[in-house]
């Protein structure tokens, strides 16, 4: 207690000697640092404070961006547009192979046996498989190869919006062009073939027709050569038939199943690649082949294919999912090699 009462009693002293002026400086010195120390601590202690709402303001502010984002994603899912195929409920119709296409047909090219069918007789936009009647009439017209085409304004694509390597100015010989939008779905090179047909683009799109009537393809319809326009149109039996004739021209088997083709544009060597991966799958011989994707049409692809001992007609349309067309064709050949004795017993149609 005497303690007590004896640092209390120093404590006044010092505050009284201080007031007048008479305290000792290292004494005063030190009152006025532990005057500091406790100004700077209270300062301190209000910082945190300050930092701490700081934080949670920009937590806040990152929760609702993050809020805003779901908002923007999930309307972004819900205005995807869907296919043709959806819009007529075409997907609603089941099938043993499960399959994503909407619709499907595999028949023997030799005999013209329907061995898997999958509402045939739908008509659907048919993207970039429209390139394969294209190239057809070119080849029927007896146009030179080695004639030189240039690409300009017209063959920009004001469809969809797509691009191409193949700018304005770029020349190339009619083959090159064919080769290119067989194997890469060069839009606006399968353009550039039929704005220099005799007569103009709307003498080849009128020839396209023509084709298509003289084939009795009597579902399909053409308003441009790449297959950009959902009018575009056709259906999976009208297809095949397409195949059947194009696989009989060896300049259209030639290019379309090629894997990959170096052309000059410019001073470069450029390297285009085939838009279907299973030309470099080894477990597959195919003879001829095309696909197409817009969105109305989904994807699509159609082959001509040897297995089992077969020569096989293959069309795909209106599948969901950027390789679910590769996946069902690889459905259909597993089938397929799985029941090879069997499968003139085992035809599969599913719908109209």
């Amino acid at each position: 207690m005497k303690n007590i009462y004896s640092l209390l009693s120093r404590t006044v002293l010092c505050a009284a000697l201080a007031a007048t002026g008479l305290v000792a400086p290292a004494q005063a010195e030190a009152t006025r640092a532990k005057s500091k120390v406790s100004t700077a601590a209270k300062s301190d202690a209000k910082k945190p404070q300050v930092k701490s709402v700081r934080k949670a303001k920009t937590t806040v502010q990152a929760r609702s961006g993050a809020r805003k984002a779901a908002v923007v994603g999930a309307a972004a899912v819900v205005a995807a547009k869907p296919t043709y195929g959806q819009l007529y409920g075409l997907h609603a119709v089941e099938d043993p192979l499960d399959l994503k296409s909407s619709v499907a047909l595999v028949l023997d090219q030799d005999t013209n046996e329907v061995l898997f069918s999958k509402n045939p007789s739908a008509v659907l936009p048919i993207a970039s498989i429209t390139k394969l009647m294209t190239a057809l009439v070119v080849v029927d017209a007896g146009q030179a190869m080695d004639e030189k085409l240039a690409i300009t304004d017209e063959d920009i694509d004001s469809e969809k919006g797509t691009r191409s390597r193949l700018s304005i100015g770029t020349t190339l010989t009619r083959g090159e062009m064919m080769h290119l939008a067989l194997m890469s779905s060069e839009n606006r090179a399968a353009n550039a073939l039929g704005r220099n047909y005799p007569g103009g683009l709307s003498a080849f799109v009128a020839a396209m027709n023509q084709k298509a009537l003289s084939l009795g393809m009597t579902d399909t319809h053409y308003v441009e050569p790449t297959g950009l326009s959902s009018r575009n149109q056709s259906s999976a039996k009208d297809l095949a038939a397409l195949v059947k004739v194009a696989h009989d021209v060896p300049l259209l088997r030639e290019l379309s199943t090629s894997r990959e083709y170096q052309v000059a544009l410019g001073r470069r060597q450029v390297n285009f690649h085939s838009t279907n991966g299973l030309l470099s799958n080894p477990g597959w011989d195919i003879g001829l082949q095309k696909t197409g994707f817009i969105n109305e049409a989904g994807r699509c692809l159609v082959m001509q294919a040897r297995m089992a001992g077969r020569k096989l007609i293959l069309v795909f349309l209106d599948s969901t999912g950027k390789y679910s067309r590769i996946g069902d064709a690889e459905r259909v050949r597993k089938w397929i090699i799985s029941n090879p004795a069997e499968l003139s017993h085992s035809k599969i149609k599913v719908a109209g």
